[in-house]
């Protein structure tokens, strides 16, 4: 794996991508001990980062669903 961005830079597509190529990577089974304890590691960070953006879309989605109910009820009354 040669130079690989940081996962903090890395988008939610970005990351979801490179992730499936580190489990395809690791479920081939050709890599060293050590290789594969980079990937795992990769794949973690990687998994944490979606984690992340999917948590980070819902709070907006909350937030947009919030503001929306507050103006409906506000044009209720």
């Amino acid at each position: 794996m040669a130079s690989t961005p940081d996962v903090a830079e890395l988008s939610y597509e970005e990351a979801r991508d490179e992730l499936v190529r580190v489990v395809s990577e690791l479920e081939q089974g050709s890599a060293t001990l050590e290789q594969s304890l980079a990937l795992w590691e990769r794949g973690e960070a990687l998994a944490r980062r979606c984690e992340d953006w999917l948590i980070g879309a819902k709070a907006r989605l909350d937030k947009a669903r919030a503001a929306h109910d507050e103006n409906a009820a506000a044009s209720a009354e």
